[in-house]
């Protein structure tokens, strides 16, 4: 005899059985799910994101969607600069590559390692520029940042988990949602990432890459952040290691 599970043509809890499990009356549950009801407690989202079984990402962008929608007009913010103690951070980080991005991604400011690590075939001062360079389209429009990565398909789920984080965070934001428009009209591979809704911070991951300069090496990415304006991405590699003597050979070139 066939079990529950293995009758059901769809894979996945029914709605009757999420709200059971987080709780609620099924027809509470319809109306959150459709939007019709903006007044889900934060104990109800938790218990939701439980039964759903959500990583810590994953809630708390659910509790961000949750949150009332405020009739504000779309607006175009003002240009993102680096404060002085990010600028401070970046000058002190001058033995490790390091990048300052927005809240779009743009690069906003970089040293002479990180430029040289990540984008050595643009201009060092394209970052000053009133047009800067953007690591999501760097990524997915580019093909030699698409080459620098071996695996590019982590690096390119890791930026579009970032960038709906941003979305969910900053509904009312133009320019967050002309670079989604762009590169889902420019990038079959974007298109198809953005539409599974996957949610996911990537704070830290390890890559490995393939340098034009110094060859194969793995590297760790890590986002330093505080929440509260531009993050500073940096890239270590293992001590004594031949990735941190590839790193070392670079920062000579750049002197």
């Amino acid at each position: 005899m066939r079990t529950y599970d293995e009758r059901r043509r769809v894979p996945g809890l029914r709605r009757d059985e999420l709200a059971r499990l987080a709780g609620v009356s099924s027809s509470y549950y319809t109306r959150l799910e459709q939007g019709h009801s903006t007044s889900a407690s934060p104990e109800v989202l938790d218990a939701l994101a439980t039964a759903l079984r959500l990583d810590e990402s994953e809630r708390q962008h659910l509790h961000v969607l949750a949150k009332p929608v405020k009739q504000a007009r779309v607006r175009r913010p003002a240009p993102e600069r680096v404060d002085e103690a990010t600028g401070q951070l970046l000058a002190a980080l001058q033995g490790v590559p390091a990048v300052v991005l927005g809240l779009r991604s743009d690069v906003l400011a970089w040293n002479r390692l990180g430029h040289a690590l990540f984008a050595g075939h643009l201009d060092f001062g394209a970052a000053g520029q009133p047009v800067r360079p953007n690591m999501a389209r760097l990524v997915f429009l580019d093909p030699h940042t698409r080459e620098l990565y071996a695996d590019w398909q982590s690096k390119a789920r890791a930026v579009v988990g970032n960038l709906r984080l941003a979305v969910g965070r900053h509904p009312d934001d133009a320019a967050l949602h002309e670079l989604v428009g762009q590169l889902s009209a420019k990038s079959t591979d974007f298109a198809s990432m953005w539409a599974d809704h996957r949610v996911k911070a990537c704070a830290t991951a390890v890559y490995e890459m393939r340098h034009p300069l110094v060859g194969p090496l793995t590297v760790t990415q890590q986002t330093l952040s505080n929440g509260l304006g531009p993050s500073v991405v940096v890239a270590t590699a293992l001590p004594g290691s031949s990735s941190h003597t590839a790193l070392a050979l670079l920062a000579q070139a750049t002197v």
